[in-house]
């Protein structure tokens, strides 16, 4: 895989390599646990959340021919709150002022 390839989509839409790891993320995401993913540098972050936003966004064609597409029936949609400290946790402050950013935390630890 090139590096700089940093989303699912692109992985799979330009018919890259990809080493097919997407019933850990199955597991991953049905088990109900609580997980704090902590990788090195150039490690494969970006490519993890991204991977799991295409999940929770349902999107079944990126998924053909992988384990997951055997495993998940349902494919339901999700909300997906994705934010991209990538350029550091200013960028968000600059672009969500305070209020908008407690509500969009609020939001996602209400049950």
């Amino acid at each position: 895989m090139p590096i700089g390839i940093q989303t699912f989509e692109n992985l799979r839409t330009e018919n890259y390599l990809y080493v097919d790891k997407t019933e850990l993320i199955y597991e991953l995401a049905n088990n109900g646990k609580p997980y704090f993913l902590a990788r090195p540098r150039r490690f494969g972050k970006s490519l993890l959340v991204s991977t799991l936003k295409a999940y929770f966004e349902g999107r079944k064609e990126l998924f053909t021919g992988l384990k997951i597409a055997e495993k998940e029936k349902d494919w339901e949609v999700h909300p997906v709150i994705h934010i991209d400290f990538s350029k550091g946790a200013s960028c968000f402050a600059k672009k969500y002022p305070v209020p908008v950013a407690n509500m969009m935390l609020n939001e996602s630890t209400s049950p």
